[in-house]
């Protein structure tokens, strides 16, 4: 992928004058309810998405073994390095709508002889099906993490599907495992997650949900696991399609069916997709917008909250025990496609305020820790809210990628509640709250306090009281930038990342000095 990243920022400079900033009055107290804990803030709600889309996997993961770009086996070494940095426990794979005209037998067996056909739901591309299910578990296994496959439910039948997982985790013995392990696997892999469809409401198969529910049964009985080594807690989780943003026919739908299942079958998840964008078709610019434009996403990010309260309170009627989660399998930022790139690619810059976006809803998943234990922000690399972009030999890390590796200590944490006063940010008629907290325990029992200052004039003081403890000191990352559209791009990779960040207690407290517009990740000692 090539695009003006360097004539974006030049532009930015010429267009975008910098918000004039001022310090606050008083400061916002925040308290942190250290001795009642709540849920485990599950590591996968850190879990990333890759299709076959644009150049998110050719050229942002595959570069071929004979390329001049350092890689092992094909898979690029820099962005290895930079996805092992943050820990990604899940990825999700090979897509998105790509996923329900996906056939695997395409993608298996000498690459030369591996059948091209053209991805006609992104671009019209030819997809050469040189990355398929061997390169995929190698990548994972590249970057240490687990495998979530979405089986194609649209156009595909149940026998590929079970096929194909049966090809992925047969013993060697069989033939299916012998043909993995010709094709250089002679171990079975470890599939952690199977999208049973996605979006079948509508790209899917545009199904009613009673035909979906009925379908689905027949996938979650027959697409079965055969690796010995995932069994208990370890064994494979079924991820059923959920609701389109808002509309709960689905939810209802495959949660009565789960609440009805026998021994026979079962699911052990149900996703929902949902994506900042301003209207449809997205018509923001990741590029050049005001603070109106800024204001207008922040305040639409922020119903997250509400939609996963729906839908996690009829989930609550069929499953008043939570034992199945809501996996928010795609989400993030989706704004117009950079002018001079294919539409159908989806390339768009990542900006400060995308960062901030990427903030505000993983802290609204650990809210909701009880429920939310999965999600993957669409997308990994050079699509959409991507984590790094990266042009023939050249990588950048996004502002998005920086907020997940300072949100590291949140793996696994436990979640601990926060008091606070936000505050209110007002720009014209929007008005959102100034600030935006979580807080949690480490699995090393470390306290740490996420704080978001979404107000992009005003600085915050931040006055942290910690109930029954009195806090000494806090030390972490601040991120901030010059303005709400300042991006990171090859020729200025540091634009926008993360500084350290101290501060001690005085005579009146531990105070925090959160910067205009910014995040901030700090262990409170």
């Amino acid at each position: 992928m090539t695009w003006p990243m360097a004539a974006c920022a030049l532009t930015l400079a010429a267009t975008a004058p910098a918000l004039a900033q001022t310090k606050t009055d008083a400061p916002i107290a925040v308290r942190i309810e250290a001795g009642a804990p709540g849920a485990k803030i599950d590591r996968n709600i850190f879990g990333q998405f890759a299709e076959h889309l644009g150049s998110g996997i050719y050229g942002g993961v595959w570069v071929g073994k004979d390329s001049t770009i350092p890689n092992v086996r094909g898979i690029r070494t820099d962005v290895v390095k930079a996805l092992r940095d943050i820990k990604v426990p899940n990825v999700r794979w090979p897509g998105g709508c790509f996923a329900d005209e996906y056939h695997w037998r395409h993608g298996i067996g000498p690459i030369e002889s591996r059948r091209k056909t053209i991805n006609s739901n992104w671009g019209g591309a030819v997809e050469p099906n040189t990355f398929g299910t061997d390169e995929f578990m190698d990548f994972v296994g590249q970057i240490g993490s687990d495998a979530y496959i979405s089986v194609n439910v649209g156009s595909g039948t149940v026998q590929e599907a079970a096929e194909w997982v049966e090809y992925m985790t047969a013993d060697p013995e069989t033939t299916a495992g012998k043909e993995r392990a010709a094709n250089g696997h002679r171990e079975p892999y470890k599939i952690k997650y199977l999208g049973l469809g996605n979006e079948s409401w509508s790209c899917g198969g545009a199904m009613r949900p009673e035909y979906y529910a009925d379908l689905m049964k027949r996938y979650a009985r027959f697409v079965r696991n055969y690796n010995p080594k995932q069994t208990g807690a370890d064994a494979m989780q079924r991820i059923a399609v959920g609701p389109d943003q808002g509309k709960p026919a689905y939810t209802e739908a495959v949660m009565a069916a789960q609440k009805g299942h026998d021994w026979a079958w079962n699911i052990e998840g149900l996703s929902l997709h949902s994506y900042t964008t301003g209207g449809w078709p997205p018509s923001y610019s990741s590029t050049k917008f005001d603070e109106t434009a800024y204001a207008k996403l922040l305040k639409e990010t922020l119903g997250m909250d509400g939609l996963i309260t729906k839908h996690a309170a009829i989930m609550d009627k069929y499953d008043p025990e939570k034992k199945v989660p809501l996996a928010v399998d795609e989400w993030g930022v989706w704004l117009a496609p950079l002018e001079g790139t294919n539409p159908g690619f989806l390339v768009q810059q990542n900006s400060m305020r995308d960062a901030l976006v990427a903030a505000l809803n993983l802290n609204i998943f650990a809210r909701h820790a009880d429920r939310v234990r999965i999600t993957n922000i669409a997308q990994m690399i050079n699509v959409l809210q991507a984590m790094i972009l990266t042009d023939k030999d050249k990588m950048v890390l996004t502002p998005t990628y920086h907020v997940y590796k300072m949100y590291l200590p949140f793996q696994d944490a436990t979640f601990v509640p926060v008091k606070l006063d936000a505050g209110i940010y007002t720009q014209g008629d929007i008005t959102l709250p100034r600030i935006d907290a979580i807080a949690a325990r480490d699995t090393q029992g470390k306290l740490w306090l996420a704080v978001s200052n979404l107000d992009p004039v005003k600085s915050a003081s931040i006055r942290a009281d910690i109930a029954g403890v009195k806090a000494g000191s806090a030390t972490g990352q601040v991120m901030t930038a010059p303005r709400v559209d300042s991006v990171n791009t090859f020729d200025a990779p540091n634009a926008v990342v993360p500084k350290p960040y101290t501060a001690k207690a005085g005579a009146g407290g531990l105070t925090l000095e959160a910067p205009p517009k910014s995040i901030m990740v700090v262990r409170l000692d």
